[in-house]
């Protein structure tokens, strides 16, 4: 089979049938780059381009309240700084982790709704120069363009409110944690409309909601069908309407929520969190005519060349079968991975992931 570009795989697995090879897609740690530029990744090459997996790029806008970007405290090792949604954190130059989320200044109602009034969405809160200049290059050359709303559970618990708060939130005032996720997402629609619109079209739209750990789900799935569900369900009906797909990221153990999520009509599923719980191949067997699975490849292994081999003897012949599958780690590619590795396991990445 011909080479495909990277929309033309995607397309394909969206649609359930063959491409040439499946989608390959990771994403590496600052610091893990950082070692493999001084293990032979050429300085000014992206990662994308030299291992020559396929390219997914980003179109999003900026429906935070618009609070004041300050850095509070800068050193050699971490900047400690305040954010557009009104959180400050610290977050460390050289490691990479998540950050440390030491203020909020989204604490009860009356700050949500101080908060609120200042989202209000207009042109300048979209790169359009960006858009400009790259987005002819990206269809020119068959780039996978994903849309990106920007609401749910797992960015407000971290960016906005914090986990203890909004859990309780979710229990004790779940009309209040409704009307936040559906601001969220109301605003990120009518910048993404304002993008569609002006003529930069996506194929799906992508965004991120961890709502498990490694031991299940941060809440029932009565507290999701309340509180969460009929916002992912307008996202996703949004998506189909245009014509695209929807794809969800949610990391940690979220099998309860599998069937809600195929009930609404969700097209893809990332990452798969195996060390989680996860299991592809039953996905596959349960959900596979229905749901695009991708990643499910667990990054514990990526250090271990014969382990991660054998994982991906046993995975990827039954995932990619029929198409619906896009090849990845269950979450990033930490700094234990050397570069000789990670190009092992993308030469073997290419060819198990091969039609032929």
């Amino acid at each position: 089979m011909p080479a495909m570009t990277s929309r033309e795989r995607f397309a394909r697995m969206f649609q359930h049938r063959q491409a040439d090879r499946v989608p390959i897609v990771d994403s590496p740690w600052g610091t893990t780059i950082e070692r493999w530029r001084r293990e032979g990744l050429p300085e000014g090459v992206d990662f994308v381009d030299h291992f020559g997996l396929d390219h997914v790029v980003y179109i999003g806008g900026d429906n935070s309240p618009r609070y004041p970007y300050r850095v509070i405290e800068e050193t050699d090792e971490y900047v400690v700084a305040f954010d557009s949604w009104g959180t400050t954190s610290k977050n460390w130059k050289h490691a990479s982790s998540t950050p440390h989320w030491i203020g909020r200044t989204v604490v009860d109602r009356k700050t949500w709704q101080e908060a609120k009034a200042r989202m209000v969405m207009s042109r300048d809160r979209v790169d359009w120069n960006h858009l400009k200049t790259h987005y002819p290059l990206w269809r020119e050359k068959g780039y996978w363009i994903q849309g990106g709303p920007w609401f749910g559970f797992d960015i407000t618990h971290a960016r906005v409110i914090g986990t203890e708060t909004f859990l309780t939130w979710m229990i004790d005032d779940p009309e209040l944690v409704i009307d936040i996720i559906n601001h969220q997402l109301e605003c990120s629609l009518q910048l993404l409309d304002m993008v569609w619109d002006a003529g930069y079209t996506f194929d799906c739209i992508f965004w991120p909601d961890d709502m498990g750990y490694r031991n299940g789900t941060f809440f029932s799935v009565p507290t999701y069908r309340e509180v969460l569900k009929p916002a992912q369900k307008r996202a996703i009906e949004w998506a189909h309407a245009k014509g695209i797909f929807a794809h969800l990221h949610s990391c940690g153990n979220i099998n309860a929520f599998v069937p809600e999520l195929i009930d609404i009509g969700l097209d893809a599923l990332n990452p798969l969190e195996v060390k989680a719980g996860m299991d592809p191949l039953q996905m596959k067997r349960d959900f596979g005519d229905k749901l695009v699975l991708h990643g499910g490849l667990n990054a514990m292994y990526w250090d271990h060349i014969e382990k991660i081999e054998a994982e991906m003897n046993r995975l990827v012949p039954v995932l990619k079968a029929n198409g619906g599958y896009i090849l990845s780690s269950d979450h990033s590619v930490p700094d234990s991975v050397s570069f000789e590795n990670f190009t092992r396991i993308i030469e073997l990445a290419k060819r198990m992931g091969s039609y032929d």
